[in-house]
């Protein structure tokens, strides 16, 4: 695994964008860019490197940012970004084979899928990191996101894997949890 760096965003959300307050609302995201060893102009069926690559980053990185939490983690949510020389089925491979087990281990279990993003882009695109609530699957007041940004990544040949935690649903949530009609 060829990483160029990692890093961690956490923000705090204390109130909605009408101001209206709420119990503050801690989310953490960890990013790494690593070099993406099926880049290219070659077409290739193994992408077994890349699930690899992704559970150590799991390993690496989810205990740390469950710990920067100002409560228990209650959602959660992954994405890649991957740079031009490479396809959206990498993106998948970095983030779904097995970048799951740890995340599940890391916030105590995790009974609902991790929602997950990926696209192809080049250094500076915007990421938004879908957020659900870690066992129930349709908590509609968990559906949210995370926005962030590595300003030098990724190059045509990297991937940013990005993972983030989160414990609180969206600010002054409305949506209620009725029953499901569409």
């Amino acid at each position: 695994m060829n990483v160029r760096k990692t890093g961690i965003i956490r923000e705090t959300v204390e109130t909605d964008a009408h101001g209206k307050t709420c119990d503050p609302i801690v989310r953490v995201c960890a990013f790494a860019v690593v070099k993406n060893p099926a880049a290219g102009p070659d077409f290739t069926d193994d992408l077994s490197p890349l699930f690899d690559i992704g559970g150590k980053l799991g390993d690496q990185l989810m205990g740390e940012i469950v710990g920067m939490l100002g409560r228990a983690p209650v959602s959660y949510g992954k994405a890649a970004l991957v740079g031009v020389n490479g396809d959206m089925e990498h993106g998948g491979a970095f983030i779904h084979p097995k970048l799951g087990k740890p995340m599940r281990a890391s916030v105590g279990g995790g009974q609902s899928v991790i929602p997950s993003n990926v696209k192809i882009a080049g250094p500076g695109a915007i990421m938004d990191i879908p957020l659900g609530h870690k066992d129930e699957a349709w908590s509609f007041d968990h559906f949210d996101t995370m926005t962030v940004m590595i300003a030098d990544a990724p190059l045509p040949d990297e991937a940013v894997i990005l993972m983030a935690v989160a414990d609180g649903g969206r600010p002054v949530p409305r949506v209620g949890k009725g029953p499901i009609t569409d």
